[in-house]
């Protein structure tokens, strides 16, 4: 990867829906050699996916916390994970070491709709142990570091 390959990575986070011809205006590349080093990226799994980036208070759940989960003794982290798609308040979820099993994020409308999702998690999917943290706003810092950073080493 170079120099190049870092320029369209940080130019498709910032728009993943960007031609190839105005990305090729962007490195100075046709729009060709441009298509061609996208799918690469794509073909070696560097770019994994598209995504919309979605404002879930404007669709209604201005609630967001994250929540560390720690399963209960003999719960299956396989089953475990399978059954969080069917919640729909979660909205992303990592797998951690250390004190806890997993981390959520959750968006609800309200406490009602979070306490109900905190009573399915205990209930049903096997959470021992939850703590959680209002989000209040996400500081935007975007991969595009994480681009950067990367051609250092």
């Amino acid at each position: 990867m170079d120099h190049i390959d870092r320029r369209l990575l940080a130019l498709l986070l910032n728009d993943g829906r960007a031609t190839f011809q105005h990305l090729g205006g962007q490195v100075r590349l046709s729009a060709n050699t441009v298509a061609d080093r996208v799918r690469r990226l794509q073909a070696s799994g560097v770019i994994r996916g598209y995504r919309a980036d979605l404002d879930v208070a404007v669709l209604g759940q201005g609630m967001e916390m994250i929540s560390d989960i720690r399963l209960r003794e003999g719960v299956d982290r396989n089953s475990f994970e399978a059954q969080l798609h069917d919640v729909p308040q979660v909205t992303g979820a990592m797998r951690l070491t250390g004190e806890y099993d997993y981390q959520l994020r959750m968006a609800c409308t309200n406490s009602r709709d979070f306490e109900s999702v905190i009573d399915r998690l205990k209930s049903d999917l096997g959470v021992r142990e939850l703590r959680s943290r209002l989000l209040l706003h996400e500081v935007p810092l975007g991969l595009d570091r994480v681009i950067a950073s990367s051609s250092r080493s």
